[in-house]
């Protein structure tokens, strides 16, 4: 026996009998009758379709040109890049790390479509458009400017204000702007080189 009998009042048991909890049905290997759709799990103001539909009108033509038209069918760049700038997004840069997620978080399985690239993929397609990579920041962050997402207007790396030598008026001359636009620029490109 595995579980010792106890004694319950009669009382008590008619309480326990009356009060049946009802809960949702719970049957976690049932098949789906229609097939779901993924986008419907997804809130319309969420960050991943915004990437989604920026990638989407991205002139993408430089990275097609690496490829060859001989040997076995590539995953889609299009495809590779929206997940790649959505992992980085979050601060996801291990190509393990991002082949898991594409496996079971519904926002990579939604831009990868259901593909799932493994990690040796994903590093060779880095390594693949690693020259294009600024072309393609730069026309990402002139795409968000167009649609009024951002703001060119104060220049921002790693939450950091650009170096000025503001006095008490912080007035800031025209050239210093200059010279610290380039360090900006700068230190982006070697942040790229390191990712």
């Amino acid at each position: 026996m595995l579980f010792p009998k106890v004694f319950v009042p009669l009382g008590i048991q008619k309480n326990l009998i009356m009060t049946k909890v009802h809960f949702r049905s719970y049957i976690h290997k049932k098949m789906i009758l229609f097939p779901q759709r993924i986008d419907k799990d997804i809130a319309e103001d969420d960050p991943v379709r915004l990437l989604d539909a920026l990638v989407d009108n991205l002139m993408l033509d430089n990275v097609y040109k690496l490829y060859k038209p001989s040997g076995r069918k590539p995953y889609h760049p299009q495809m590779m890049l929206k997940v790649i700038l959505y992992a980085y997004m979050n601060n996801i840069y291990s190509c393990r790390r991002i082949e898991s997620l594409l496996k079971r978080d519904i926002h990579f399985i939604y831009l990868a479509g259901y593909e799932q690239p493994d990690f040796i993929t994903i590093n060779r397609f880095r390594n693949r458009v690693k020259k294009e990579i600024n072309n393609i920041f730069t026309q990402v962050v002139l795409v968000l400017a167009a649609k009024g997402l951002i703001s060119l207007d104060v220049e921002y790396i790693d939450g950091t204000k650009i170096e000025s030598k503001a006095n008490k008026y912080t007035f800031v001359w025209k050239r210093t702007v200059e010279k610290n636009r380039a360090k900006l620029q700068e230190q982006i490109r070697t942040l790229l080189l390191q990712v």
